[in-house]
């Protein structure tokens, strides 16, 4: 007695972690840009911009590596945040050749004005977790960031 196909009776695989993690982020990616549109700052941006509230004055290679982009990426980004207003660049007085990146007063205006929202979207992005699964998922993720750095 057959029950039906081998394929049909094979439980299919689950997609893996890395592809899941991806999947999140190409999604919050996509929400962020939605949620920014108006402002006219893109996820990427935002993200840079969030990099430098915690740590004024990188150059832009840590930056770029802070805000996981290439730096030829963040050369694109830098420029376009700072025809913006929302960045300043100084000369690093102990290296005369390395600019240091800076929030503006423009900067933390729009990121003020953005933080509520984008917590709702991580709020929204951990619906269903209790307080201890966030902070273990939270933990979770800084862990697998700093086992691959």
């Amino acid at each position: 007695m057959s029950q039906g196909s081998p394929a049909a009776a094979r439980p299919r695989p689950r997609p893996s972690l890395l592809y899941a993690v991806k999947q999140v982020e190409l999604i919050v990616r996509a929400h962020l840009d939605d949620l920014l549109r108006e402002s006219g700052v893109t996820a990427l941006q935002y993200t840079a911009l969030t990099v430098l509230s915690r740590r004024s004055g990188l150059t832009s290679a840590e930056l770029a590596r802070n805000s996981f982009v290439t730096p030829q990426a963040m050369a694109d980004l830098v420029t376009a945040l700072e025809r913006n207003g929302f960045i300043e660049r100084h000369r690093n007085p102990e290296n005369r050749r390395q600019l240091l990146i800076s929030l503006t007063a423009t900067g933390t205006a729009l990121l003020d004005r953005f933080a509520v929202p984008v917590a709702g979207l991580e709020d929204k992005m951990l619906d269903g977790f209790d307080d201890g699964e966030r902070e273990r998922f939270r933990d979770y993720l800084n862990r697998a960031r700093s086992s691959l750095e």
